[in-house]
């Protein structure tokens, strides 16, 4: 995710250019993020913004020899903690900007989608925090303490850009260890944040495709996995004018074929699964209340006696690109370990205030925005002119064939500079490899040259 194409240049120069291109100051004072005395809002933001690429953490960094580039750590966690900043907004207001300007980087036809999805935020060791809840990680298959980070993004295949999120708590009392501070005013923002935290995680994901459509982003389809894939939750995003793709259980739920009904594995035998290579047919049907939906049978790679089920609100769709499309989800996942392993979300502070970790949320998807647009900016050769503009075809997407051929050609450029003994070692090995595989893959490799 974070890119050095540019060895000369400064990265703390590349954010500093890329604020003022997204006019990130403009931003917050449209969110009502000011400043309350002394340094700027905008000045604490920067400092925040950037303090994951110093190596340090705020302690360390006012600890250090730098500290003179700092100001209190009381100014930072009034920032943080402040009740009148309305993060929602900026991160959204910020969400725009980008995607318009990468939009007219494409196609028109090019398909923009909205990605949903969530994530633990694990604070197991804690217990005077905020709205704490007893949530279940359905990675782990237990029951941990800490928060639901449900998380809206848009891609266009390429980029992919958070557009909101909600820090959830949980919607049940008993499951919640800790209640909003009584210090709290009702009429705030920080105070909204705190009760929609406690809304059912299917309203509070509807409420963010609506923010997010309402705010002008433009999605043709919203992709979603398995628990969000059900009945209740298309209907609702029929009714926002949107369809939706995502993957299905094998539940006991039954869709209408031919005047019968049928569960997954039931509609399967009306697939013929000759010939067939990684999608093996679909069937339009309806679900129990008459939605008609089109389901994909694609192959269980990981498990060959059982099949993935695709459902896509779009019947007209042809299965490759409705399989091509919910591919795209697969980047809030990049999103979310990228956010975890390389900008601190979650890990960076551990403030028993409520508001401070949606402020530091809304700080680490920041983070991620601005790398993509600094790596948007220099993959993309439509950024550099109008002329490009014009003339360039858009960023290609890399398939696995070319990702393949790509790779071997580059390893058969690198073994060419070893020694004599050594490349033939290893040509006589790779080409046991080769023979060893299927025939489609010996097929890539067919026209290897050797030779430098």
């Amino acid at each position: 995710m974070i890119y050095q194409n540019n060895q000369n240049e400064n990265p703390q120069n590349q954010f500093s250019n890329a604020l003022k291109e997204l006019q990130i100051g403009k931003l917050l004072r449209k969110s009502n993020i000011t400043k309350s005395c002394g340094i700027s809002a905008y000045e604490v933001f920067q400092f925040l913004l950037l303090l994951a690429f110093q190596g340090k953490n705020l302690f360390r960094f006012l600890n250090s020899k730098h500290k003179d580039q700092a100001v209190s750590k009381n100014t930072y966690y009034r920032f943080l903690n402040e009740t009148s900043y309305n993060w929602s907004k900026f991160l959204l207001l910020l969400a725009v900007k980008v995607t318009t300007a990468f939009d007219s980087l494409t196609r028109p036809e090019r398909i923009k989608v909205l990605v949903l999805d969530d994530s633990v935020i694990k604070r197991n060791r804690s217990k005077t925090v905020e709205l704490l809840a007893r949530i279940f990680d359905h990675v782990e298959h237990k029951c941990q303490k800490g928060f639901t980070l449900l998380t809206l993004g848009w891609t266009d295949g390429y980029s992919f850009i958070p557009t909101g999120f909600n820090m959830l708590s949980s919607a049940k009392k008993s499951n919640r260890y800790n209640e909003v501070s009584s210090d709290i005013d009702h009429r705030s923002n920080g105070y909204k944040f705190r009760k929609e935290s406690m809304m059912h995680k299917t309203d509070a994901a509807i409420l963010l495709i609506k923010n997010a459509l309402n705010a002008g982003i433009k999605a043709d389809y919203v992709l979603m996995d398995t628990w969000f894939t059900t009945e209740p939750m298309i209907k609702e995003i029929l009714k926002t004018g949107m369809d939706a793709i995502g993957m299905v259980k094998q539940l006991k739920q039954r869709y209408t074929y031919h005047g019968k009904q049928y569960t997954l594995p039931e509609l399967k035998k009306f697939v013929s699964f000759e010939g067939a290579r990684n999608i093996f047919g679909s069937l339009v049907v309806t679900t129990k209340t008459g939605i008609p939906v089109k389901i994909v049978f694609v192959r269980n790679r990981n498990k060959k006696s059982e099949c993935l089920y695709i459902l896509s609100t779009n019947a007209s769709l042809e299965d490759a690109e409705i399989v091509r499309i919910y591919g795209n989800r697969w980047s809030i996942e990049c999103f979310f370990k990228s956010s975890k392993s390389f900008l601190k979300l979650g890990t960076e502070f551990q403030s028993h205030n409520y508001g401070a970790m949606v402020s530091h949320t809304t700080i680490v998807f920041t983070r991620y925005t601005i790398l993509e647009w600094i790596r948007r900016n220099q993959n993309d050769q439509k950024t550099y002119g109008e002329l490009f503009f014009m003339f360039c075809d858009d960023i290609q997407d890399m398939d696995l064939t070319n990702a393949l051929q790509s790779l071997m050609a580059m390893f058969v450029e690198h073994i060419s500079t070893l020694s004599a003994d050594i490349t033939s070692y290893i040509k006589s090995k790779v080409t046991e490899w080769i023979l060893s595989q299927a025939s489609f893959i010996q097929a890539l490799f067919r026209n290897i040259c050797w030779e430098s």
